[in-house]
């Protein structure tokens, strides 16, 4: 489903798929039983220009636009989706904080790193008190001179123990979510310290850690943006991150459309493929269906992004209806690859287990209905 896409975008997706196919597709059943990806993919990765995507060419990116960052993160998603929580909080969620509302020295600093991959960074939100609930947070960053002191614990970060930066948000004063400030962290200032969490049900390659801030000393000038905005940047850099997981979950469903085909039309039962039996036709429209109308959501969000018009609601829009999608195509790729899908020989297993976190972080998919809801009403659920 090509639609309106420039040859430029559609030549940056069949590239990002042959890349994909040729480095991660064949390991991505090792990494998830290894718990870690091969981290020598990344700067593989930073050379095609996935993590330079929508990064301005002035700081090291590609430029481009946020249609060709979905396609991107779609292939990704197909592929592996650990891979595209790697690109989307690195330079998605930390870069675009950076763009966004950093300084010049900032941005100088950090963003042709990031664009390159040379350096990683992680997205320090969620603590173990405040997941929804972020305007609450207890992380506290205390003013002593000229510099900061942070001290809390955030817990599930993405890329937590490989990250060379982290954005961290911490109270600097009592005031609710006016008294959030972003701070850039680098991971080795002292007190800075990272446990990744193992055990994962699904996203089992890619690194999830707590980190865990005793006295950390930075200078004022690792403030993001103004003391006390921390919260808005927050939620702003959120909205384009649902369009990253929205465009990463449109991968998994085609992707158990794609493995759920090719397995239908080669298994034979009773003579004759399975791909013939009426019923597993119907899985596969459904799985189909999803896979079109997810898809348009996140390539509707992309355009308003593009276009510089308001997109937060069409991206929990996209996030709420592909990452609920993905949950769907897997549980019926599992069906139709029968006992074959419930052993990790076949992707399906691990699409269902990559799929169920989509609808919690990034804001799970009841956030995302009241988002909807106050945008349709005028009136907030949240207080």
């Amino acid at each position: 489903m090509d639609l309106s896409l420039s040859p430029e975008q559609r030549s940056f997706r069949d590239l990002a798929r042959s890349f994909l196919d040729r480095e991660a597709v064949p390991h991505r059943t090792q990494w998830d039983r290894d718990e870690a990806v091969d981290l020598a993919i990344v700067p593989k990765m930073g050379e095609i220009g996935f993590f330079g995507l929508t990064i301005p060419e002035e700081y090291g990116g590609l430029g481009g636009d946020y249609v060709t960052y979905a396609l991107a993160m779609e292939e990704l998603g197909r592929a592996d989706s650990a891979l595209r929580g790697i690109v989307s909080v690195s330079s998605g969620l930390v870069g675009k904080s950076i763009l966004f509302f950093g300084s010049e020295e900032q941005k100088q600093e950090w963003l042709p790193q990031l664009a390159t991959a040379s350096k990683l960074g992680c997205f320090g939100l969620t603590e173990p008190d405040t997941g929804s609930d972020a305007g609450n947070l207890t992380s506290r960053a205390t003013r002593d001179g000229d510099d900061w002191v942070l001290n809390g614990q955030k817990l599930f970060i993405t890329n937590g123990t490989w990250a060379d930066v982290a954005l961290i948000f911490a109270r600097t004063s009592d005031d609710g979510p006016r008294g959030v400030t972003a701070f850039l962290v680098p991971t080795d200032t002292p007190g800075f310290e990272a446990r990744e969490i193992k055990g994962k049900l699904g996203l089992r390659g890619q690194a999830t850690a707590e980190l865990f801030l005793t006295d950390v000393r930075v200078p004022a000038s690792a403030v993001v943006g103004e003391v006390g905005r921390g919260f808005k940047i927050a939620m702003s850099t959120l909205d384009k991150g649902r369009l990253a997981v929205a465009a990463g979950c449109v991968g998994i469903v085609q992707g158990c459309l794609e493995t759920s085909v090719d397995y239908a039309t080669t298994r034979t039962q009773f003579g004759k493929p399975i791909a013939a039996f009426q019923l597993v036709q119907d899985m596969i429209a459904d799985i189909s269906l999803d896979a079109d109308a997810a898809r348009l959501l996140v390539w509707r969000c992309a355009d308003l992004v593009d276009r510089g018009e308001p997109f937060g609601t069409a991206a929990s829009k996209a996030k709420l209806f592909a990452s609920e999608a993905a949950v769907r195509a897997a549980n019926l790729a599992i069906q139709i690859h029968g006992g074959s899908g419930y052993v990790d020989e076949y992707p399906a297993a691990k699409y269902l287990r990559d799929a169920r976190v989509m609808t919690l972080y990034e804001g799970t998919s009841q956030i995302q209905k009241l988002l909807i809801g106050r945008a349709e009403t005028g009136i907030s659920a949240f207080v």
